[in-house]
């Protein structure tokens, strides 16, 4: 069972720009995207000020997001490096597993991947998470390389949207035809 102080789970910023692109999203009828909260349990409360400073997480979270967008079931989780590399240890296997199960019903899911030392946003794919994961469990690298996030998947502030990554999306879908075919009929 984890543990979390008051210094603990605060949104970073990076989360903040995907929530307002979600709102953005939703007002122009684009997508509905929400966050799904982790359950805590609270342990110790600052009655003066309002606001929990202990708390245990009464079990494991799956993503970060999930909705819809234009039609497409979406579930994707925000993660942060500065290394130049996305560590494996930042993705559990429960998140993995989510994360294949939601594909295998018809869903699109995928990493939004802050590179904070470059200040560049990628899509990671499902399947380029899934090979780096299965490598790492068979002996490969225990990182994910700044290689594989391709720039044809880069996520730029656009039209007003933070992180606009409807159009990674997009771009992921035009490329992978059988993928779209399947989800779309």
């Amino acid at each position: 069972m984890g543990y979390w102080s008051s210094r603990g789970l605060r949104g970073s910023a990076f989360e903040e720009m995907i929530n307002m692109t979600n709102k953005l999203y939703d007002e122009k009828k684009l997508a509905v995207v929400q966050k799904i909260p982790t359950p805590i349990t609270p342990m110790k409360l600052d009655k003066s000020k309002g606001v929990i400073t202990l708390a245990y997480f009464e079990q494991k979270s799956t993503i970060d997001y999930m909705g819809v967008a234009q039609g497409l079931p979406i579930a994707f989780d925000a993660k942060e490096t500065e290394q130049g590399r996305l560590p494996l240890q930042n993705i559990h296997k429960h998140q993995l597993d989510f994360m294949r199960s939601f594909r295998e019903q018809g869903g699109l899911t995928f990493l939004l991947v802050h590179c904070k030392d470059k200040e560049e946003y990628y899509l990671l794919p499902f399947e380029t998470l899934e090979l780096y994961w299965m490598g790492s469990q068979s002996g490969g690298r225990k990182s994910i390389p700044y290689s594989a996030f391709l720039p044809k998947y880069q996520i730029h502030n656009k039209h007003g949207f933070p992180i606009h990554y409807l159009e990674a999306i997009n771009t992921y879908l035009a490329e992978n035809k059988a993928l779209k075919e399947k989800l779309f009929g």
